[in-house]
């Protein structure tokens, strides 16, 4: 019983060597492949997230003009207002103006003040300046405004009665700023 076996095994045992010299080879392989992939492997790189895009914000209130509101303006700070001469007639008003430090400059309606900035309102207490096609309201300071005489209007007493006229009642009244459009 013990004979059949190793006659089979015999015919097999040939081919043995052969079968574990190709096992060994194919090993070897892998072995070397890995090792040289390891070696000439690029260094890794740092994964970041894309950049998100930014989006862009809309302001809202600069179409607000469009549709009956009243658009927003904003309030510039390289310029001091010095005085104004409020006009009957809009193109006569006159605005005393000091940009960046300079000197002050007398300044008519609608005519430039710096290259780019012109005047294109002028009431009793504030300026709308033109930069750019961006209003800018300048303001004129309270020391400027008790010394020209400019009274703000009182409460009305508890007795009932009503204050004394105020003067300067012949200006006309302060009309709220509309965004003006360049062409």
């Amino acid at each position: 019983m013990n004979l059949p076996l190793t006659k089979k095994l015999g015919r097999q045992s040939k081919r043995l060597p052969q079968f574990l010299s190709l096992l060994l080879f194919m090993l070897l392989c892998a072995c070397t492949a890995y090792w040289v992939m390891q070696l000439i492997k690029p260094p890794l790189r740092a994964v970041t997230a894309p950049p998100q895009a930014e989006q862009a914000q809309v302001d809202v209130s600069l179409a607000a003009g469009l549709f009956g509101g009243r658009g927003t303006v904003t309030v510039a700070s390289n310029y001091q207002l010095l005085g104004v001469v409020a006009a009957k007639k809009d193109e006569d008003s006159v605005a005393i103006l000091s940009a960046d430090g300079k000197p002050a400059q007398a300044v008519r309606q609608g005519k430039e003040l710096l290259p780019g900035t012109s005047i294109k309102e002028v009431h009793a207490t504030y300026v709308l300046l033109s930069e750019g096609g961006v209003l800018k309201r300048v303001m004129l300071p309270e020391d400027v405004r008790s010394k020209s005489g400019m009274v703000s209007p009182a409460p009305i007493p508890a007795s009932g009665r009503a204050p004394a006229a105020a003067p300067n009642q012949d200006l006309p009244p302060e009309q709220p700023a509309v965004p003006v459009q360049d062409k």
